[in-house]
């Protein structure tokens, strides 16, 4: 990271920062990507059990990896306001608080299977791959959260190309992974949608042994020495990481359990139209991807410049984000109307799953408009450390106007499992103008301060 004074090294260092976490994102998502499709090809019933078990999944391992970002603007900020020699402990305690999150989730998980998938009603089959893919992705908990912590912290170091690195490392040892347990390939046995969980549980364990070693011997991290000079968990730091992190999980929770909670809603409808939704959203959400990203290099940039009280270099970087999340959302609206048949026979060759893939994919053309409007903004007052107010955003938005509308549509109108889809984007659009309000307001009130102040 470092100061830039023209629009021209802006933009240089916002698309350097940029393509790394881009490529990283999008190939963590192609994980989950990849266990969608080759669970599908083992058959309907495999595609639903995985796609309930992620819907479990994906909203708690989002929330708590939403509670480790809150490392990412505190060191860009101590970066920015040239406090470097506080960064080692505060990351020490990062990792603390990760194995701890874990340990938790992990304990309540355990208590609260059961019980959850009986509530749905599943088919036998279904209930028991999407059991069976939570217990075994579970025993991963530890070295994902640990691994999201301190790739959150080489990210605010600038270091973006090194998480790019260990993450193109391991997903083709991911694809591997489930090509051998799903399918029963090279001696090992055929799980189905179970060896999704196991391959990608085997991936966490491989992603944050190749972090460790790199931040313990590669220039610049081993010069912070943060494996080193252990102390106790300290609360006070851990409550500064909490007061950023919480509202941070939260917001993520619930925009992620928001869909996560879509897709229960849809267990009242046959597997066929499960198994379409799921893939629908999973392609969708591959390209959400690219709006995140350029969320987390707000969230870098920004608090970068925020420690450093640079607060017109800050806006200058809100608005270029912004831009380039809307020319993103028109890309990827004609990608997913240009090739909506080929992306359905991606994740299952029945002509009733693809016809109903297609239908979803078409709904999906207009949510990720708002989704790639409303992300930037959400990773510009992250770096703000501006958390509580889009906490409260996304809870309103999310689950008392969308979800309750996709429901009442699907219901009491011809639109069906369709409806919960136009709640979505429902959802995402008040949650965006609501963001954008949040962030005008909070850039001008500093504006003025800065102007009092000089």
């Amino acid at each position: 990271m470092y100061e830039t004074t023209t629009i021209r090294q802006k933009i240089n260092l916002f698309i350097t920062i940029l393509l790394p976490i881009l490529i990283t994102q999008l190939s963590m998502y192609a994980m989950n990507f990849f266990d969608t499709i080759m669970s599908g090809n083992a058959g309907a019933e495999q595609l639903a059990g995985v796609a309930i078990g992620s819907s479990l999944w994906i909203p708690i391992s989002t929330g708590i990896n939403g509670v480790l970002i809150a490392i990412s603007p505190m060191v860009a900020q101590l970066l920015g306001a040239k406090k470097e020699k506080d960064i080692p402990e505060t990351v020490r305690q990062g990792i603390y608080l990760a194995i701890g999150l874990a340990i938790v989730v992990s304990v309540i998980g355990f208590f609260l299977i059961n019980p959850i998938l009986r509530i749905m009603d599943l088919e036998a089959e279904v209930s028991h791959v999407a059991k069976f893919y939570l217990i075994t992705i579970g025993t991963g908990i530890i070295p994902l959260f640990i691994f999201n912590l301190l790739r959150c912290y080489i990210d605010a170091l600038g270091q973006t190309r090194i998480s790019m690195f260990i993450i193109l490392l391991s997903l083709p040892l991911n694809i591997l992974f489930n090509y051998m347990f799903i399918f029963g390939e090279f001696g090992a046995p055929a799980l189905g949608g179970i060896g999704a969980g196991v391959a990608s549980s085997l991936t966490y364990w491989l992603c944050n042994g190749i972090a460790v070693w790199v931040i313990w011997k590669v220039r610049p991290f081993r010069n912070q020495h943060i494996f080193r000079n252990w102390t106790l968990p300290s609360i006070r730091v851990w409550w500064e990481q909490l007061r950023i992190g919480v509202p941070i999980g939260f917001s993520m929770f619930f925009e992620v359990s928001f869909f996560s909670a879509v897709t229960l809603f849809m267990s009242e409808y046959n597997t066929y139209t499960i198994a379409a939704h799921q893939a629908a959203l999973n392609f969708a959400s591959f390209l959400y991807m690219i709006p995140l990203s350029i969320a987390t290099t707000l969230t870098i940039v920004i608090g970068f410049e925020v420690g450093a009280n640079r607060q017109n270099h800050a806006r200058t970087y809100s608005f270029m984000g912004i831009i380039t999340g809307v020319i993103i959302a028109f890309l990827a609206g004609f990608i997913l109307y240009a090739f909506d048949e080929p992306v359905a026979r991606l994740y299952n060759q029945n002509p009733e799953v693809i016809s109903l893939t297609k239908n979803f994919i078409f709904f999906a053309i207009f949510y990720q408009f708002a989704d790639a409007f409303g992300a930037p903004i959400q990773g510009i007052l992250r770096g703000y450390k501006d958390v509580d107010v889009a906490f409260w955003m996304s809870l309103v938005s999310y689950w008392l106007i969308g979800l309750p509308s996709g429901w009442l549509l699907a219901q009491f109108t011809t639109l069906g499992p369709y409806g919960y889809w136009v709640g979505i984007i429902i959802g995402l659009s008040v949650g965006a103008v609501a963001l954008v309000i949040r962030m005008l307001y909070l850039q001008r009130r500093l504006l003025q301060e800065n102007q009092i102040q000089s």
